[in-house]
Formats: C-alpha cells, structure tokens, sequence
C-alpha cells in the first residue's frame, strides 16, 4: 500500500492543492507565516495518512458528508499545531540564512 505509487498520489494531489511559494526576499514575519503554512500542509497529509481508517468521527451513521467534515477537522487541527512540529523552524533559518 505504501510505495511509488502511493507517493506519486501524493505529488500528484499537492500539485493540484494551492501550496503557498515561499519568496527568499519577503520579510521575517512573511517567511514565518510561510514556512508555518508549508509546516500545516505536512501536518494535514500526516494526518490524513494516520486516520484513514478512524472509525466515524461525528456520526454513528454512514453520513455522506462525514469525509468532508474529516478533512476540514484535519486541516483545522493541522493549521493550529503549525509551527511547533520543528519543519517550520527548519525552513525558516534555511531561508534567513540565504537571504
């Protein structure tokens, strides 16, 4: 389940998300909120990989919009904890260090 193909899936549903480009000449507070957008998008698809099979999350029934509200959970919880993981850190003295 886990291998080039699944990977290629991946690359393949970034290119089609808005992944936020990250400018080396933008200011300090620019590069971080960047660097924590980019650190939210590793999060989401960490997530999403990692509660694939959860059980329902807020319905016992088979609600056809029970994925929609799985993914905008995640992408809520991904968007909150951004920025304290380490990437964003990372990125940003990478970026400071260049400019």
């Amino acid at each position: 389940m886990y291998g080039a193909n699944t990977v290629t899936l991946n690359a393949s549903l970034m290119a089609q998300k808005d992944v936020p480009k990250i400018d080396k000449n933008s200011d300090e507070v620019k590069i971080r909120e960047q660097t924590d957008a980019f650190e939210s998008i590793i999060l989401k698809m960490l997530m999403d990989n990692a509660m694939k099979d959860q059980e329902d999350l807020f319905s016992s029934q088979k609600d056809p919009g029970d994925k929609i509200y799985k993914s905008m959970y995640r992408e809520e919880l991904a968007k909150a904890s951004a920025g304290g993981f380490g990437f964003s850190q990372m990125l940003f003295d990478y970026l400071s260090e260049k400019r």
